[in-house]
């Protein structure tokens, strides 16, 4: 398995400290306001990353920090504080913004097939943590107190930017004009790890600690958490590409001085979804939810495919014919599926193992999901039984996770036809029979009564009168019985109808118009 690597910058075969098993940890979301699609689109790449290393075979344990605690609209230790912000904009304290929002996130990564991560862990909850790791930097002159504040000291590294290969706009995400420089720090890159005086003296958030009442820094809280329940050895570390600089540049800064090892080889990014007008944020308004699709008329699961569609690394732009256009080609991928007969044949192993190595192959290449959904058409098409096609598209699904047969069945079976199988099985009502056993018409145009005739000489029995019903033979005679007290049924339930004799449309003779 190939994954390109944002530390080095080219794919690079992918391996572990730990044959076989895999540290990994993706960065949570802030949790002050909904989660839009643009951040689930991350989220959406790294749950199919996550199932496919656990489909190749690896055990995997996935961690994930929930940001509750002094995260600020800057990603430079700028700003305004965003779980403050939240709490203010709708009169709530800022646990119960965190909570709700947390409740909120889980519930769009459940429409949208998205595994809950293994250790899910509130930033709030390890305190202690981030105080023992900050004491042994200041204890080894990586950190330095000034102006009340706890300091990252970048001037002491050997390497500071690791992913420099992002492009201005990406690096720069976060900064805001007319924000006055912290005078407190030593270098222009140093970073916060602890604050006791900062422009929030209302912050909501304290905790006593040896430099004074205060609360952590951003960064410093995925080092603590990963270091907890990953170890000393990350393997994989994931994110959008929005976080590179300076999220995930400052947690190797302070990760690799406290540990004094290296501590995670592989670095993967996940591309903005941008709209017409450029990269989506919350900040410029444009607000798209997972609900706000759903209000809309849209399956979750089609923005799913939609994402899967395009290579994680590469920018995907969305627009709503975009995703019209997802839409229209997933369902026609259901109804492509939905026409194939479970049961019909014998699973082929030699077929069905050709058909997951094309799947391997497209997904080792740096997670090439849509090359994965070509190979999805390339089943459909393969000279193989049917048998064999399900079990290779049950097989992709795991990672996939589109529903692809569930949802396919409600293509083969809509619900108008299985209310019809449902009142047929509790009315004791017989099979529908195979052939028609007559026509029964109710008018006719000139035109018409030319096709009767035509008909009659195919053998089916055209009734135009009362007597032709005699012609019946046996079940075709119980049918024609059965119709009429279902009419008789219907007119009683409708009082409009209700002065039509019983079985009256049956004794008429048709209407030739």
């Amino acid at each position: 398995m190939y994954l390109y690597n944002s530390a080095t910058h080219k794919k690079e075969e992918f391996k572990t400290h730990t044959p076989g098993h895999v540290e990994m940890y993706t960065c949570g979301p802030t949790v002050y306001h909904f989660a839009h699609i643009g951040n689930l689109r991350s989220y959406i790449m790294e749950d199919v990353l996550e199932k496919y290393l656990r489909y190749a075979g690896y055990s995997v344990n996935r961690v994930m920090n929930i940001t509750d605690v002094g995260h600020l609209t800057s990603d430079a230790d700028q700003g305004e504080d965003k779980m403050l912000k939240g709490a203010r904009r709708e009169h709530k304290t800022v646990m119960e913004i965190a909570q709700y929002y947390t409740d909120a996130f889980f519930e769009d990564c459940r429409k949208l097939n998205i595994k809950r991560p293994d250790v899910v862990q509130p930033a709030t909850g390890l305190i202690d943590d981030y105080i023992r790791i900050i004491t042994r930097l200041l204890d080894t002159g990586y950190a330095y107190v000034a102006g009340g504040n706890v300091y990252f000291d970048t001037s002491k590294l050997e390497r500071y930017y690791i992913f420099n290969d992002h492009n201005e706009e990406d690096l720069a995400v976060g900064v805001r004009e007319g924000v006055e420089e912290d005078t407190n720090k030593r270098n222009r890159n140093d970073f916060v790890l602890w604050f006791t005086k900062s422009k929030f003296e209302d912050q909501a958030l304290k905790w006593d600690s040896p430099w004074g009442v205060g609360y952590p820094g951003w960064h410093i809280e995925c080092s603590g958490i990963s270091m907890k329940y990953n170890g000393e050895y990350l393997d994989l570390h994931c994110g959008g590409i929005d976080n590179a600089f300076p999220h995930h540049t400052n947690e190797i800064a302070q990760s690799e001085s406290y540990l004094g090892h290296p501590w995670c080889p592989q670095w993967c990014h996940v591309a903005h979804l941008n709209t017409e007008g450029g990269k989506m944020s919350k900040s410029k308004g444009e607000f798209l939810t997972v609900s706000l699709l759903e209000q809309k008329g849209y399956d979750p699961l089609a923005y799913r495919f939609f994402c899967l569609q395009s290579h994680y690394r590469k920018s995907l732009v969305f627009t709503w014919e975009n995703l019209d256009n997802a839409v229209a080609a997933y369902n026609k991928l259901l109804s492509k599926i939905a026409a194939l007969t479970p049961g019909k044949g014998d699973v082929d192993p030699a077929a069905l193992e050709e058909l997951k190595a094309r799947f391997t192959k497209a997904m080792d290449n740096d997670l090439n999901t849509s090359m994965a959904v070509t190979v999805l058409y390339d089943v459909l098409k393969a000279r193989t039984t049917d048998a064999t096609k399900l079990a290779a598209i049950a097989d992709f699904d795991q990672v996939l996770s589109l529903n692809l047969l569930s949802a396919a069945k409600t293509k083969r079976y809509p619900l108008a036809r299985l209310r019809r199988m449902a009142l047929a099985a509790y009315l004791q009502l017989p099979p529908a029979p195979a052939q028609v056993p007559y026509i029964r018409v109710l008018a006719a145009t000139a035109v018409g009564r030319a096709h009767l005739r035509r008909l009659r000489d195919s053998g089916a029995p055209v009734l135009t009168k009362p007597a032709d019903v005699s012609s019946l033979g046996a079940d075709a005679a119980a049918l024609f019985a059965l119709e009429g007290r279902c009419t008789d049924l219907y007119v009683l339930a409708r009082p409009d109808l209700a002065q039509s004799a019983p079985g009256q449309d049956y004794r008429t003779t048709p209407v030739m118009i």
